[in-house]
This record gives C-alpha cells, sequence and structure tokens, in this order.
C-alpha cells in the first residue's frame, strides 16, 4: 500500500484537536487519530464532532480496548469512526468481537501489540484474530520510565522488521519516534506513518507542540508520500 500518514490528536480539549486537525489535513495528512486523552475527555462526542467537521477523512478511534470489545466497537462506529484499536493483551474473544464488530459495522480493525512479552508472536496473533492492521508499539510509560533509570530507552524500531516480516497486514510503528525515524518507517516496511507526541503533540502537557508545526508536517508528508513501503 501507499504510505499514509496519520496524525495522533493526544490532546485533550475537543477546539484544539480541530484546529490541529484542520491545520494538519492542509499540511497533507490522511487519516485523523482521536488520540486516547481525547477520548478520554470527550469520548463519542469528540469523535462525533471530528466526524461532522471532517465528513471524508479516515478517523482512528484509539480506544486500547480490552473487554466489551463489541459494544465499544459499535458505539465508535456509530459516532463516525473508521478504525478502532483492541489490545494484543486483551483475551482473544475480545480481539474476536473486535474483529467481528469491525466487519458488521465496516470499520477497520488495528491490533496493537504493546506490553506484550514477545512483541514479534502478539503481532502475528492480532493478524491471526483477523485485524486488519498491526500497530508496533513500545508505550509512553514503559519509555520514560526506563529512560528514568539511565538504561536506554527501547525503539518500535527495534524489532519492526521481524513484526513487519511476520504478518502480511500493514504494520504502524508507534513510542516515541524521531523526524527521521518516523520517516524513514516505510523503508522499514512500515507504510503507516503516525505523528504523535514529541513530533506534533507537547508529551508533558498533551497540547499541540509550538513552533511552525504545519511547515514541519507539509515537509514530513512530502517525504513518506514520495516513498515506496519496502520489506
Amino acid at each position: 500500500m501507499k504510505p499514509i500518514v496519520q496524525i495522533s490528536l493526544d490532546v485533550i480539549d475537543i477546539k484544539e484537536a480541530v484546529e490541529t486537525a484542520r491545520m494538519a489535513l492542509r499540511a497533507g495528512v490522511d487519516w485523523l487519530e482521536a488520540g486516547t486523552p481525547l477520548i478520554l475527555a470527550e469520548g463519542l462526542h469528540g469523535v462525533r464532532r471530528l466526524r461532522s467537521e471532517f465528513p471524508d477523512v479516515p478517523i482512528v478511534a484509539d480506544l486500547k480496548t480490552m473487554d466489551g470489545g463489541y459494544l465499544e466497537a459499535e458505539m465508535m462506529a456509530k459516532a463516525g469512526a473508521t478504525h478502532v484499536v483492541v489490545m494484543a493483551r486483551a483475551h482473544e474473544e475480545t480481539i474476536r468481537c473486535v474483529v467481528k464488530a469491525g466487519k458488521d459495522f465496516g470499520v477497520g480493525v488495528m491490533g496493537d501489540n504493546l506490553g506484550c512479552p514477545d512483541m514479534v508472536a502478539g503481532a502475528k496473533q492480532l493478524e491471526d484474530l483477523g485485524c486488519d492492521f498491526v500497530i508496533h508499539h513500545i508505550g509512553y510509560d514503559e519509555r520514560r520510565g526506563i529512560a528514568a533509570r539511565g538504561e536506554r530507552m527501547p525503539s518500535p524500531l527495534d524489532q519492526l522488521r521481524e513484526v513487519v516480516r511476520a504478518v502480511k497486514v500493514p504494520v504502524q510503528a508507534v513510542g516515541g519516534l524521531s523526524l527521521e525515524q518516523a520517516i524513514a518507517c516505510p523503508a522499514h516496511g512500515a507504510p503507516l506513518v503516525v505523528l504523535g507526541a514529541p513530533l506534533t503533540i507537547d508529551a508533558d502537557s498533551f497540547k499541540t507542540a509550538d513552533g511552525d508545526l504545519e511547515s514541519s508536517l507539509r515537509m514530513i508528508c512530502q517525504a513518506v508520500h514520495a516513498q515506496s513501503t519496502e520489506v
């Protein structure tokens, strides 16, 4: 698939989320993500607002579903989400329920391997259970906690090629990537490039980052869209 740029709206104010989304789309971003902080702050209302403002844009609802999978996916689909996220560490029946809801309501299911003892096996399980995409994810708390102890901070790039080789569905790498690393994801076989903290969102305040973000996003989008995905 052609590389896709997704912006993670990890903010807690819907007005700010809409303004950031509008700016990101001007810059060439393809998909919007209602990030977990926005989901917690605004819930279904936030997704409905994004759908109302951007009727033709794919919207990922980063639910990080662990239980009640069918209902959560159904609610977000009816609110306007085109994609929902379920965790690999949920029970496999929950993953199946989200996949079933995805088929029933026409939404894509993204399976997230955050926290899996074996990240590659977690990704493969998500595919085997019917997920349409795999999110290879090193978590916010994990990265910051390890770095605070003076140890090397893990990166999704550490095992990205192994994950890509293990599955046939499109892969997205998430978790503290630098600008250069994010742009390079398609070259590692991961065509879904997500831009969140610290590139576009302040990771401490969960507000849109300062500076000329629109110009930076335009440059990133141009660099990503010019690539072809390799394995």
